[in-house]
């Protein structure tokens, strides 16, 4: 509360420099949110008729670079990231240096801002022209989502963001230095952070050149918990397509399935070496889901091929996939 001043003071300098229509719509959204603190309801997205004019949202990049106030930099951020959800403001924000404006943002002293301005990055970067000035934050946006408090609102909204910039292969790399701590998420968070991170992890299993970095990573073995026939369908489906896209792999990267390659506590050990591992597909096979069963198909249809196909020779021992 220290921040603000009182609200006429604070309404008379948005509208100064906004003028009434853009002083309005950020007022909207203030006056919206309290209402819906005081009731306990989740903050509802404005509709399509609170799209602004472009001159409103040059002045609205202005205000979120100059002022102090961390009550208007959260509303704004808001409102930029409505505006985003139009296709066309989403060249004209960054044409007008607005998603620069917005990563300075990133680091802020307020989580809520944080949260604010990765919302509207992620809007903003449904747009391929904008990924390319958005990926130089991935780094620090990585670095968030790992160290940040788990299933907090923050982590998922790093998360949401790095969904959407792993789409294209062209940032995979950037994104692998948090392969171990989106696994341990995995493992140890919430439904919808599970969600979130297996969508982030089945974007990266995608890309072949990712298969290496996935596989060679530790993991706890309390992993293949997410492979039961009890466990959330919209999760469990999503952990099956990230084992087969990553069976895929192996199955055209025959080097990579080199035993030697990894330790014994690695994510290859433990989906294509643990015995476990190989029954709780068998299991799944029964599961009443047809996505389920066609996933576990997917990945257990070369099973024959591989026993007939695991060899050992002088100094080269490779496994293929179950």
């Amino acid at each position: 509360m220290g921040d603000i001043r009182p609200g006429i003071v604070l309404w008379s300098y948005l509208g100064l420099l906004l003028g009434t229509g853009a002083c309005y719509y950020v007022y909207k959204r203030l006056s919206r949110k309290t209402k819906c603190k005081k009731a306990g309801f989740v903050e509802i997205p404005s509709d399509g008729s609170d799209n602004l004019e472009p001159h409103h949202i040059q002045k609205l990049i202005k205000l979120l670079e100059n002022t102090k106030y961390c009550s208007v930099r959260e509303q704004v951020l808001i409102t930029l990231a409505n505006s985003a959800a139009f296709s066309e403001n989403q060249d004209l924000i960054r044409e007008l240096n607005g998603i620069t404006v917005i990563g300075q943002t990133l680091s802020d002293t307020s989580e809520e801002v944080k949260v604010k301005a990765l919302n509207a990055l992620n809007n903003l970067s449904m747009n391929t022209k904008n990924q390319e000035h958005i990926q130089v934050y991935i780094p620090g946006i990585c670095s968030e989502v790992a160290l940040s408090q788990l299933n907090s609102d923050l982590q998922l909204a790093g998360l949401r963001l790095l969904t959407n910039m792993s789409f294209v292969n062209d940032y995979h790399h950037t994104i692998a230095p948090i392969i171990p701590s989106l696994l341990y998420m995995l493992c140890t968070g919430n439904k919808k952070t599970q969600i979130q991170v297996l969508k982030v992890l089945v974007n990266l299993s995608a890309n072949p050149s990712m298969t290496r970095d996935l596989l060679g990573v530790q993991v706890p073995s309390s992993l293949t918990s997410l492979f039961d026939s009890c466990m959330n369908v919209d999760v469990l489906l999503r952990a099956l397509t990230f084992v087969a896209n990553l069976n895929d792999s192996l199955k055209s990267q025959a080097c990579l399935a080199n035993i030697d390659l990894y330790s014994a506590e690695s994510l290859f050990f433990l989906f294509f070496g643990d015995p476990e591992f190989s029954q709780r597909l068998a299991t799944l096979m029964h599961h009443p889901d047809v996505e389920v069963k066609g996933q576990v198909a997917r990945i257990m249809m070369c099973k024959d091929e591989a026993v007939r196909r695991r060899a050992c020779s002088k100094g080269d021992q490779w496994v293929a996939p179950v």
